[in-house]
């Protein structure tokens, strides 16, 4: 007790603001100041969680080991579909390992319907079903590995501006027949609308004339977090190129499978989706 009262003596706002954060952090969640370990205490499905731990920690997400940043950061995906709690393991250099239990707040997905769409793009014939898997294995691989670029972390900006047409995660319904989950965000545009990169990255795919997106970009945003752009009428990056947050990559179209002009706007982990607007929503 002597010391306590040492330290109120020499410190007392600093001994208020951390009784404070004792009292005001919601529960579950996770402050371990000793092992510098900070998560959210509850995640929603299909978005997108950074986290912070030691240094050179060693974490596991759902059995998956997640890359730290030099500077102690984690990020990894929410699945649409997770009931939580999602589970983690953490164990610092030379420290013994923690649990963190994060919570899932579940959605309410609506149905969207869209018609008007060419049949065959709906019910393609075998030998274009086949070109359509050649494609999407393309960029399936494209997605499987990641680099340590830190584009993850930016405050992401709107690729464009525009109604939103399509919101992620909404049960697709095409031509009257049920099809996958919508895997990103429409936004409405003119034809020949500028987009730009939303955070830093480095271009993983790139492909002006794919089936069903048509003019395709992947940005790797650095470990595992990626951005897609589909519909692009015009490409203006190649595989390679390294992109700064607000640089040009294209223009919006209604190439590929679209009833209009817009741009699809996905975001990944990995090979898991995950929802841009959520991401938009956590750095503004």
């Amino acid at each position: 007790m002597p010391e306590i009262r040492a330290v109120w003596a020499r410190y007392p706002v600093l001994v208020l603001w951390c009784l404070a954060l004792l009292l005001l952090s919601p529960v579950g969640s996770v402050h371990a100041t000793v092992q510098d370990v900070a998560f959210p205490a509850r995640v929603q499905q299909g978005a997108m969680v950074i986290g912070k731990v030691a240094p050179k920690s060693r974490v596991i997400y759902e059995g998956r080991t997640l890359a730290v940043t030099d500077y102690g950061t984690v990020v990894f995906g929410v699945a649409p579909d997770a009931t939580g709690p999602l589970h983690l393991r953490v164990t610092p250099p030379g420290g013994a390992a923690l649990s963190v239990d994060l919570a899932v707040q579940p959605r309410d997905w609506p149905v969207e319907r869209v018609s008007g769409l060419p049949p065959k793009t709906v019910s393609p014939p075998p030998q274009i079903a086949a070109r359509i898997r050649r494609e999407q294995a393309r960029v399936a691989e494209a997605r499987a590995t990641s680099d340590s670029g830190t584009g993850f972390a930016d405050a992401f900006i709107w690729p464009v501006h525009g109604r939103v047409s399509g919101r992620f995660g909404s049960r697709r319904v095409y031509n009257g027949i049920p099809g996958a989950p919508h895997s990103g965000m429409d936004i409405a545009v003119p034809a020949g609308t500028p987009v730009r990169a939303p955070a830093s990255g480095r271009v993983v795919f790139a492909d002006p004339g794919l089936y069903l997106t048509g003019g395709t970009v992947l940005i790797d945003h650095g470990y595992g977090i990626g951005s897609n752009f589909l519909h692009l009428s015009r490409l203006d990056v190649h595989v390679g190129d390294v992109v700064s947050q607000g640089q040009v990559i294209g223009l919006a179209g209604a190439t590929g499978r679209a009833t209009g002009p817009h741009l699809h706007w996905g975001m990944t982990w990995f090979e898991m989706r995950i929802d841009p607007l959520l991401v938009l929503d956590r750095t503004q």
